[in-house]
């Protein structure tokens, strides 16, 4: 059976009704011809039936690499996903980020050779999360500024980010302030160079866990190509209970340690020692 174009990542952990909008976006790509790894850092059975009964009903290609619930283990359960792929480019993004119809076709027409892509997310409100639904999803209105607007979104510049099409997209994709880093919610890159790197460092929970493996690529020499303004997924609103200051304390001294030695390779990755 030939390989798909991409592996689609996406991390999670006990959000299952959120991670059913995210399928739908998956299900409503112009490009369909990519496989899905779900990354589960320990969710409870729910999301384990809500990913078979998915399986069942779609036409997509999805695993589901799990392991035991301790603690926040996101890098972990993302080295386990990154194993079980079968295509050399990996998009990465996380169970909480609804994806825009041509998301995954973006990511493909961006990729390049010695680079990684670097996209945003549009955060939305409590409210608007709860009211997008598959007809939503599936006729992009939860993509539409008039449409958020109208259930509550407040004016600002960020709406650029879904109101912004070809020269638009490509000029401020330039001019942004933001830098281009490794974020979870929506980057990608070339299995060989992830791999190369060793992977996400394990030690790290939450803080900054993704763009440490963005800071190795950059120390070997890859570069990053910013999709802030074209490559959209909107953030569902949750709460953050399991951030502590001690996580984010660890993984800065990580993350010192990364640019000070110019490491491009981590011993604490996929492969151990």
């Amino acid at each position: 059976m030939k390989s798909p174009k991409a592996s689609l990542i996406i991390s999670t952990y006990n959000q299952p009704k959120w991670l059913e909008k995210v399928l739908w976006s998956c299900e409503n790509q112009t490009e369909l011809d990519f496989e899905i790894i779900i990354a589960d850092d320990g969710s409870k059975d729910d999301t384990k039936k809500l990913v078979e009964a998915f399986k069942k009903e779609s036409k997509l290609r999805i695993k589901h690499v799990w392991h035991q619930d301790n603690g926040f283990q996101k890098t972990i359960i993302l080295n386990k996903a990154i194993v079980q792929t079968n295509t050399d480019y990996l998009v990465f993004t996380d169970g909480d980020c609804v994806l825009r119809n041509d998301f995954i076709a973006t990511h493909l027409k961006h990729r390049e050779e010695g680079c990684f892509l670097s996209g945003g997310y549009f955060k939305l409100t409590s409210h608007i999360s709860t009211l997008i639904t598959k007809e939503t999803i599936k006729n992009q209105k939860c993509f539409d500024i008039n449409w958020l607007k109208e259930n509550g979104l407040k004016s600002s510049f960020k709406n650029n980010k879904l109101t912004s099409k070809g020269l638009k997209a490509k000029i401020l994709n330039i001019l942004t302030p933001t830098k281009a880093t490794w974020n979870g919610h929506n980057s990608s890159g070339w299995k060989t160079d992830i791999l190369e790197a060793n992977g996400f460092d394990e030690r790290m929970q939450y803080g900054g866990e993704d763009r440490e493996l963005g800071e190795r690529l950059f120390n070997k020499g890859i570069t990053a190509k910013q999709l802030r303004y074209s490559a959209i997924c909107v953030h569902l609103y949750h709460e953050r209970g399991y951030v502590k200051p001690e996580m984010i304390e660890k993984n800065r001294a990580i993350r010192e340690v990364t640019k000070k030695e110019k490491l491009i390779r981590t011993a604490f990755g996929i492969k151990k020692g």
